[in-house]
């Protein structure tokens, strides 16, 4: 790993880590708050690639554990790692790295695509790790935590759809913006 791999990865750790600080939306019936994390986490797997973007986020789940206040909402400790939203937080590592294998796939793994195609494949990549991913983890999780039937965790989760899929077109078209004013390196 190259010095610049390194700094790449703790900025985007810390890109999760600010998003962090926007307040959480809560729902009431679900525990479960909206955040702007989960945009961080799509980010830095379309713009690092599998390897560094799974990297960035072990550094915001060691920061968590370690109780540093760094989730939406300033919370952190080992505790979180028992709570309703646990599987959400612990699918955020296969989120990131399915969303920067995918990317490669659909997007390219020098990001050189056209506009409308790298916005498209980054969505989709995005999509497909940053939410169906990350819900495998933490709807069951959530489920078992709250004592509520799985479909029912499921439903509920589902009033996050449209703000998770405004959130990764906006990942992509931020990843697009990078790749062409700044080539990140893959892998």
């Amino acid at each position: 790993m190259t010095n610049r791999d390194f700094v790449l990865i703790v900025l985007f750790s810390a890109i999760i880590c600010t998003l962090g600080l926007v307040p959480p939306i809560q729902i009431g019936f679900i525990p479960v708050p909206i955040t702007l994390q989960s945009l961080g986490v799509m980010l830095a797997g379309l713009c690092l690639g599998a390897r560094g973007a799974g990297l960035a986020v072990i550094v915001v789940m060691i920061l968590v554990a370690a109780g540093v206040p760094v989730l939406s909402g300033g919370r952190g400790g080992l505790g979180v790692y028992a709570g309703p939203t646990a599987g959400f937080l612990v699918g955020w590592l296969p989120g990131a790295i399915v969303t920067g294998l995918l990317a490669d796939r659909l997007v390219g793994p020098s990001r050189a695509a056209t506009r409308k195609a790298a916005v498209i494949g980054g969505t989709m990549a995005a999509l497909a790790g940053g939410v169906v991913v990350v819900y495998a983890l933490g709807i069951p999780w959530l489920s078992f935590i709250a004592d509520v039937p799985l479909g029912k965790a499921a439903a509920g989760s589902l009033l996050f759809i449209p703000g998770d899929v405004v959130k990764a077109m906006l990942a992509a078209l931020i990843a697009h913006g990078v790749a062409k004013a700044f080539p990140l390196p893959r892998g």
